[in-house]
């Protein structure tokens, strides 16, 4: 009861949040753009938040167990991928003025390239948003929702019905503030959990920090095994090209960022939560070694899974009440920030990008009705199929599609060439294609797996197709739309 308290209180503050953002307009400009007036420092801490899903909430501090704190490797490369954001597409964006990025590609390469992109984006991110908020709500239903008998399809229903409720009038403008709050949220139940662990082993914070460096499990760098995945230098570019792909070419993650006042606000917004996810995710990492540390302490076993680390001990009891509403706190708010703004990058991507009608209040509300509709469709059927292989599969997949947007934007950015924009459908769709039987022959062959690497070569086939079918006439007007000559 407790519990469904605490939650009962957290959704009613994101509706006062929802009343007073949106009190003052409810129209187009405010819900895509937030009447461009968003405080950067804003955008930048809620930005952190919404990029911490709620599976990152759970999977990073059990990811130690297999491959120590070595993920602070792809940290390091983020903040190299927000700088390139920052300084290489930000000023693109901003001098164009645009509501969506992928409007960029239409006046770049053609419409053909435009509709592609849209598409790529919406198709992964409805897949990719659902199955993370899938999983979250399987964790809150086998924990909280149980309990009192509520069946999962009402779950579902009622929490996406919540999303829908506090951000249908306000929209982009709406999230600003949220994610504000509910990164505070959830960093705040993230430390209170580490306290409390800390207590149960006996420690002070200090020594807490110590026996955390002294674990085997801080290793952080992989200098000399050039073929295993988590080495310094495969993770640092890895680190780079995500941050660059699925913040910098995804609608969802950069729409906030266009809401700040000006393009050197945006940049101090995104270099700023660039540097974030370092000590963030060391957060996160340094819990996973201490739940280890008290599993060894009270003779527990490890779970086979690292995702079933912190429930394991958060979510069952086992810490007490007060974490099991810390956890339940942290893993929502690290949901909900990330599902609110994927429902409304989706809703502005339809409607500017797909039906080209970014003036249209009426058919935003109706389009906002009908994603909601679909992402409870999307987590309805993921529980019908209800097979991890299912859901892994759709995660690789969702990977497998951003390749393609890398390779438009780069082809975009970087040259000064016009495109057979007839062609470029099929050169988006046969990149994906060509790297999943390169990922499987050279397995294989040479017993290799290829890792995020395969991000930067889907981008580089998508390019070198782009470039094999491209018009030998130089773009009329790439000026504008050029920062690298």
């Amino acid at each position: 009861m407790t519990i469904l308290l605490t939650v009962a209180a957290y959704f009613a503050a994101l509706m006062l949040f929802s009343r007073l953002t949106a009190r003052r307009g409810d129209n187009n400009e405010t819900f895509f753009r937030a009447n461009r007036r968003s405080p950067w420092y804003m955008v930048a801490f809620g930005m952190v938040g919404a990029s911490i899903s709620g599976i990152t909430f759970v999977s990073v501090p059990g990811m130690v167990m297999r491959t120590d704190m070595t993920y602070v490797q792809t940290c390091i490369g983020f903040i190299l991928g927000y700088f390139a954001i920052a300084f290489l597409l930000l000023p693109v964006y901003y001098r164009l003025n645009l509501t969506t990025i992928y409007s960029y590609l239409k006046e770049r390469l053609g419409k053909r390239s435009y509709k592609t992109g849209a598409w790529f984006f919406l198709t992964s991110k409805m897949t990719g948003a659902a199955v993370r908020f899938y999983v979250v709500c399987i964790i809150l239903q086998r924990f909280v929702f149980d309990a009192v008998g509520v069946p999962f399809p009402i779950t579902v229903v009622g929490m996406t019905l919540l999303i829908w409720l506090y951000t249908r009038r306000g929209g982009i403008k709406t999230l600003v503030w949220t994610d504000t709050f509910q990164t505070t949220c959830m960093f705040a139940a993230l430390l209170l959990i580490i306290y409390n662990v800390t207590q149960q082993l006996g420690m002070s914070v200090g020594e807490a920090v110590r026996a955390v460096a002294a674990d085997g499990h801080s290793r952080m760098f992989v200098w000399d095994d050039w073929v295993s995945t988590q080495n310094f230098w495969k993770q640092l570019l890895s680190g780079a090209f995500i941050a660059i792909v699925m913040t910098g070419l995804d609608q969802d993650m950069m729409q906030k960022n266009l809401t700040c006042k000006s393009l050197r606000e945006a940049q101090k917004d995104v270099c700023t939560y660039g540097f974030a996810f370092v000590p963030a995710n060391l957060l996160f990492m340094a819990l996973g070694v201490l739940l280890m540390m008290l599993a060894q302490k009270k003779g527990t076993p490890l779970p086979a899974a690292g995702d079933e680390l912190l429930p394991m001990f958060a979510a069952t009891g086992a810490l007490g009440t007060v974490v099991t509403v810390f956890f339940t706190i942290g893993i929502v708010a690290a949901s909900f920030s990330s599902a609110d703004s994927a429902l409304t990058a989706l809703t502005t991507s339809y409607c500017v990008d797909i039906c080209e009608r970014p003036e249209d209040e009426r058919l935003r509300r109706r389009a906002h009705v009908g994603i909601a509709v679909v992402f409870v469709a999307f987590i309805l059927l993921f529980r019908m199929l209800n097979s991890t292989s299912v859901i892994d599969a759709i995660y690789v997949l969702c990977s497998y599609t951003y390749g393609p947007l890398l390779g438009l934007f780069a082809f975009g950015l970087l040259t000064h060439r016009a495109v057979n924009d007839r062609l470029v459908p099929y050169v988006c769709l046969s990149s994906p294609l060509l790297c999943y039987a390169l990922d499987i022959t050279a397995q294989h062959l040479w017993g290799y797996r290829f890792g995020y690497e395969l991000l930067m070569i889907n981008g580089a086939f998508t390019f070198a197709g782009l470039w094999a079918t491209n018009s030998a006439k130089k773009y009329e007007n790439s000026h504008r739309f050029h920062t690298i000559r």
